[in-house]
């Protein structure tokens, strides 16, 4: 039997494609390394072609202010913002405020940036820097990170366009707006209140400065570790913001790369190695950590092109047998905006069963995978609202498989029930329409040897206090038969800390079945046990978890507000669920 819902692979961009690039710890504090502030210096001028060809010089700009933004085609963050920057163009163009972008990476070509300004629509000049001067000449070291010059061309401002994206988080609106705050500061003859803010974002992939040298290549060792590991993801039309399926695709990439592993990020993996083994565990080996590390520090050495692995295969079409039946979310598609944070979309649709269902195998796929962060599909039965406590029968993600039951094994779905998506969209950049599906394999009822039991440990009757940052909630559920347990999954929204399961054995024994001491609403996954536990009847699992409502947790959209039960983000859940079949047969 092989089920997953792993609701994101590693190196996919978090929740909100946020994780892979930010240039903050997930506490939100700026890393160790910060840069020297520029506040107070002269930026002497500077000429760059745009992606028309022409040469802009900021010695010939007569705006009093100029902000230059640094932007990455293909950082999730700057693609974010470049609607912004375009409606901050049109704020301040008459007001004497100059907008310039820069693209300074080494892996962005005239003909990539042309396509991004078009793409985001963007009327003010895009520039290239070749061989990154501009940005060594301000100090620049993300994108997007924003200078901003006075009429002396002297550094006023420096960091983000604002506070709404985060490690780890994204608020619905920002709660200041640094750039335009910056601006009208200048304008109005003030001192810029707030000069400088910690710049969040991708690292600028600068030109090598030494030759690639060492045993440690792309071809003989690091191709086999992002085949494995990345390229699920981080390949054409998938929601990774960067493709890694060649050595040309990481140059310019390899400190964000080094960044991310060092600071556990990614690959997404959240559960403590003390407690339980998991067959769909992501975490990179030691071994496999040194060989990148080694191989950035020594300039990310191609070596001979003929050592490199055979490419992994994806399928096109359908890994499950071909479906009997396949069912979409919705008559017309979802329209998901170009920015911002879009709540989770839930779509009832009715497949007109008119008898029992036994499913054996689901795959639900996305229409438009470059915005579908997950997808899950759950049963509504005749009769019920709460559609969760069924648990979902499928889920998507970059990176896990369909649901296969073997051996005979089936979930029943009862005659008259409806499916629930529940989509949860990653807004890129530019407008998109999605309109989701998913496919069903059954069984005929005498064909069915054992039945699967989606079920969970849930808690509904919670209130978390006002800035209560350490508020516990407790799920409990008795198992009646002797089971084998399959995989777990924690559920929290932006709120939650923590999330442990415990086992408390008829004769009073305890063990810890899972732990995840650092709950990651943006990359919630499904744990699958390495084997299946048995779980005599009678033994309780019991659900542990932790809520930070403070304001130190930077996804909290409202600490002063008192969070109960919800379906929104900005409402909490509490739920634990697992999946067993009964004991002796798999």
């Amino acid at each position: 039997m092989s089920k997953r819902r792993t609701m994101l692979g590693w190196m996919a961009v978090a929740g909100l494609l946020l994780s892979a690039c930010w240039g903050l710890r997930p506490d939100g504090t700026a890393q160790a390394e910060a840069p020297a502030s520029p506040i107070g210096k002269r930026i002497e001028s500077f000429t760059l072609p745009d992606i028309y060809g022409r040469k802009h010089s900021l010695a010939d700009l007569e705006q009093p202010l100029v902000a230059i933004v640094f932007l990455g085609t293909e950082c999730p963050l700057a693609r974010l913002y470049a609607p912004r920057l375009e409606a901050l163009r049109q704020r301040f163009e008459q007001r004497g405020v100059a907008l310039l972008a820069v693209g300074s990476n080494s892996q962005d070509s005239l003909t990539e940036l042309a396509a991004f300004a078009q793409r985001h629509q963007l009327r003010f000049p895009v520039l290239k820097d070749p061989g990154n001067r501009v940005a060594d000449l301000c100090g620049a070291v993300r994108t997007p990170e924003v200078f901003v010059l006075d009429r002396q061309r002297i550094v006023r401002y420096w960091g983000r366009i604002d506070d709404q994206y985060g490690v780890g988080y994204a608020r619905p609106q920002p709660q200041r707006e640094d750039l335009a705050e910056a601006l009208e500061d200048l304008l109005a003859g003030r001192e810029v209140a707030t000069p400088t803010t910690p710049a969040v974002g991708c690292h600028i992939g600068r030109v090598k400065t030494r030759p690639a040298q060492g045993e440690v290549t792309y071809s003989r060792q690091i191709a086999a570790i992002f085949n494995r590991r990345c390229v699920e993801c981080h390949r054409a039309g998938q929601i990774a913001p960067f493709t890694l399926t060649s050595y040309d695709d990481t140059q310019g990439w390899g400190d964000t790369i080094v960044e991310v592993i060092r600071e556990n990020r990614m690959p997404p993996w959240h559960a403590s190695p003390d407690h339980g083994q998991f067959r769909n565990d992501a975490r990179l080996t030691d071994e496999e950590k040194s060989l990148v590390y080694r191989w950035v520090e020594n300039g990310m050495p191609e070596g001979d092109p003929n050592d490199l692995p055979e490419p992994p295969r994806f399928a096109d079409g359908w890994r499950m047998p071909e479906p009997d039946q396949v069912v979409h979310m919705s008559d017309q598609p979802f329209t998901v905006p170009a920015e911002g944070v879009v709540d989770y979309q839930h779509f009832e649709v009715d497949p007109g069963f008119t008898e029992d269902k036994y499913l054996w195998a689901a795959e639900a796929r996305p229409d438009n995978p470059a915005v579908v962060h997950h997808i899950l599909v759950f049963i509504k039965p005749p009769g019920e609202e709460d559609f969760r406590k069924f648990g979902a029968i499928d889920g998507y993600a970059p990176g896990s498989p369909p649901t296969i039951y073997r051996d005979g094994a089936a979930l029943r779905i009862p005659a008259g029930s409806k499916f629930v998506f529940e989509m949860h969209y990653t807004p890129n950049g530019s407008v998109q329409q999605d309109r989701s599906y998913v496919g069903f394999k059954f069984l005929a009822p005498d064909q069915v040897r054992t039945r699967v039991h989606q079920t969970l440990a849930a808690n509904n009757d919670f209130r978390i206090p006002p800035e209560a940052d350490d508020y516990q909630v407790t799920a409990r559920q008795t198992i009646d038969r002797d089971v084998l347990l399959l995989d777990l999954t924690p559920h929290m929204h932006v709120r939650g800390k923590s999330f442990r399961y415990e086992a408390v054995y008829p004769d009073g024994t305890r063990e810890v079945l899972l732990d995840v001491p650092r709950f990651d609403f943006n990359w919630q996954l499904t744990y699958e046990l390495a084997e299946p536990k048995r779980l005599p009847r009678g033994t309780e699992i019991v659900c542990t978890a932790v809520f930070d409502n403070s304001e130190q947790n930077l996804a909290n959209p409202d600490p002063s507000r008192e969070v109960v039960w919800g379906d929104q983000t900005t409402d909490e859940m509490m739920i634990g669920f697992f999946t067993v079949i009964p004991a002796g047969r798999r």
